[in-house]
């Protein structure tokens, strides 16, 4: 069962002068390969006077570019979307034969296309150490990535990074603490150099609070939560892009909104763009709120709604005896017809004009004498094996 969710998204730059805005690229829009259904959406912009051309990427990630004709002192970027929370399953995918088992290389083809994902940094003395502990031995794909993603979840600390950019992985490794998007760009790298093609992802995170405290393991949010995010996809053959959360440790779900995903972490900033010098104040906001969620095994009908059903039932039982609407069980009845008793009998025999004809008139006198005025539905009836056609239905 699905809950819809809607989420609110403004970020806003205030200028102590008129200044004169480039060209901004805004990267605020759910990516094609989205899985979480996307309802509606909608970006406003300020000032008015701009020019908007959508663009998508060579990633295929979309792309709003502005272009402002007159000095402005603010500029505001407004996300609206509703979204369908309904749970899938990260794990729904099989594996070409030859990846089921980690280490695999690359067909000729895929590594062509993957290239710009299998490009490494310089390994720095950190990252070439922590390497050299991954296991060598063969093991299932699915059971090597999802070890890997635990394991930076438990190395690397979780914190609130507000300086621009993304850390470098010596940074991330040594401190042993980053933020979501140095935590998602260190498990790139890690990927890459293991031969696996991996990209940056910039996305919307939704966390609901759940239905039920969970026995055991963390609680969850508090209360319904949304936030820009980060972090990482990998290039699995017969799966395609699998999206793995090192903050978290867990695989990407109905939580995550891709927005921009993309072989270098510099080029899925939320928005960029130029402006005159000038001295800027800035303000972030984010709210998410359910619109609409249907009773589930979990948070079934309240004591209230069931009694709004029992009223409109009854208030329904009511209107139909008031206009003698009686409903019954319908069945099937089969008959031999007297004056031809041997007709009917045999499966091509089964369907032909002569039963028609009788059945059609046993039909209405049925009606006559049971139900006189009754709506009449005639239609394909059962098809037994062996038959050529369906029988007809009454």
């Amino acid at each position: 069962m699905a809950i819809q969710i809607a989420l609110n998204h403004k970020t806003q730059y205030r200028y102590d002068r008129l200044v004169r805005l480039g060209p901004q690229i805004v990267r605020l829009r759910p990516a094609p390969h989205c899985r979480t259904t996307i309802l509606s959406y909608s970006l406003k912009i300020h000032p008015k006077n701009h020019f908007l051309n959508w663009q998508q990427d060579p990633q295929s990630n979309y792309l709003a570019r502005l272009v402002f004709t007159e000095p402005a002192t603010e500029f505001l970027v407004e996300v609206d979307l509703v979204a369908e929370m309904a749970i899938f399953n990260p794990f729904d995918f099989f594996l070409e034969p030859y990846a089921e088992n980690f280490p695999f290389t690359y067909d000729e083809a895929a590594a062509r296309d993957l290239r710009p994902f299998l490009e490494t940094e310089p390994l720095a003395p950190s990252l070439r150490h922590w390497l050299s502990e991954v296991p060598g031995e063969s093991v299932r794909t699915i059971d090597f990535l999802i070890g890997l993603n635990r394991r930076l979840r438990d190395e690397i600390a979780y914190v609130i990074r507000t300086e621009p950019g993304v850390q470098t992985c010596e940074q991330t490794l040594t401190l042993r603490s980053g933020s979501c998007r140095d935590s998602a760009w260190l498990l790139v790298q890690i990927l890459r150099n293991l031969g696996l093609g991996a990209r940056f992802v910039s996305g919307y995170l939704i966390q609901l609070v759940p239905d039920l405290k969970p026995l055991d393991g963390p609680a969850g949010p508090s209360s319904d939560f949304t936030d820009l995010h980060a972090w990482t996809e990998v290039y699995l053959p017969g799966a395609g892009w699998v999206g793995l959360d090192p903050t978290s440790g867990l695989l990407a779900g109905e939580g995550h909104i891709p927005l921009a995903c993309t072989p270098d972490a510099s080029s899925a900033a939320p928005i960029s763009g130029g402006v005159d010098a000038c001295q800027t104040t800035f303000h972030h906001e984010m709210s998410v709120q359910r619109i609409a969620e249907s009773p589930r095994v979990t948070k079934p009908y309240t004591e209230e709604q069931w009694n709004e059903i029992l009223v409109l039932g009854n208030k329904v039982d009511a209107d139909l005896n008031a206009c003698d609407v009686r409903l019954t069980m319908g069945g099937e009845p089969t008959f031999i017809s007297l004056t031809m008793p041997t007709l009917l009998s045999g499966a091509r025999s089964a369907s032909g004009p002569q039963k028609r004809k009788l059945s059609g008139e046993l039909f209405l006198r049925l009606r006559d004498r049971f139900a006189p005025g009754a709506l009449l539905l005639f239609g394909q009836g059962k098809w037994y094996p062996g038959e050529p056609a369906c029988r007809v239905g009454r």
